[in-house]
């Protein structure tokens, strides 16, 4: 099958690899090369790198609003497009293109957790379990139905972990998905709108960390930490990103650190939870009891939220 394919991040990899393996891809668009850190050369996207590997032509408009890549996208003359955490909204002009439809890797058991973010909600609100569809594009937001679901238990694994094996599972459901579009066999399920939630880009405020949290929550946060959105606290002073952690079995009041020699704790409001790796800004990660040696809280050392 003739497939146009769009995405950006790490996530969209897989799938990506498993249409150049499996499909003819004739097109690969992602979003422009941007710089990570202020003042630094733009760098590629993962999509982009993998696409130049490959040998497969690439394109990188900022909005595909514009006609110049609805006319490039109608040249390729895809049977089908497929994407997968793209970051840019497909206008009607584009979702008409394919005969077969536009298919998106959507990481969520639809209809719960539609929009930007959905593997970072899926640890922040305690779903046991979460998944990835492939969804008919439509032009509502994560509204069209949906086929080839499959599941994931989220147990206590971050954010990083959780996506790449999603990511896995969204690459073999898409290429299910294909072989029964052109089988003609494919079974679409619409979404019930009335159980709908939404996940939306999750910034520093979401995964702030403060003393009345509970440990379970505390932890969430930090699970559901990225280079973009970080879990901080100010310990002795100094802002510090928590980068990993775990739960304490030392005790400690809600809103102090407590250092016993080997590992950083901080209390919270039902129990305490160990820092296990952090970064002070400006920093690279370090292990917490690291960083409690350098910092030397005292016996009476507290955190404060940022």
């Amino acid at each position: 099958m003739r497939v146009v394919f769009m995405g950006t991040p790490e996530f969209a990899v897989p799938s990506l690899r498993a249409l150049a393996r499996a499909h003819e891809v004739a097109a690969v668009f992602t979003q422009p090369d941007r710089p990570r850190r202020r003042g630094k050369d733009p760098i590629a996207s993962p999509v982009k790198d993998v696409a130049v590997e490959l040998g497969i032509p690439v394109y990188q408009p900022a909005t595909l609003r514009d006609p110049v890549a609805a006319s490039t996208l109608r040249e390729h003359a895809p049977e089908v497009i497929c994407v997968a955490a793209y970051g840019l909204l497909l206008p009607r002009e584009v979702l008409d293109i394919p005969p077969l439809g536009c298919l998106n890797v959507h990481a969520s058991l639809l209809p719960r957790h539609r929009g930007a973010a959905p593997i970072h909600h899926a640890i922040l609100q305690g779903d046991v379990e979460t998944g990835v569809a492939i969804m008919l594009m439509e032009e509502g937001l994560d509204t069209g139905p949906f086929t080839s679901v499959r599941r994931v238990e989220v147990s206590d694994k971050d954010l990083p972990r959780l996506t790449a094996e999603l990511a896995e599972e969204g690459a073999q459901a898409l290429l299910e998905t294909l072989e029964q579009l052109e089988a003609g066999t494919v079974e679409w399920m619409r979404q019930d709108d009335s159980r709908a939630t939404y996940a939306h880009k999750v910034e520093d405020v979401d995964l702030a960390l403060h003393p009345e949290l509970t440990t379970e929550q505390a932890l969430r946060r930090v699970r559901a930490s990225s280079a973009s959105a970080r879990s901080k606290m100010i310990v002795c002073g100094k802002r510090i990103d928590v980068i990993a952690a775990t739960e304490s079995f030392v005790s400690a009041l809600p809103g102090r650190i407590v250092f016993d020699g080997t590992a950083l704790v901080a209390g919270f409001s039902d129990g305490a939870i160990t820092l296990d790796t952090v970064r002070a800004e400006g920093k690279r990660p370090i292990e917490g009891h690291a960083f409690a040696c350098g910092a030397r809280p005292g016996t009476d050392a507290r955190w404060e939220p940022v």
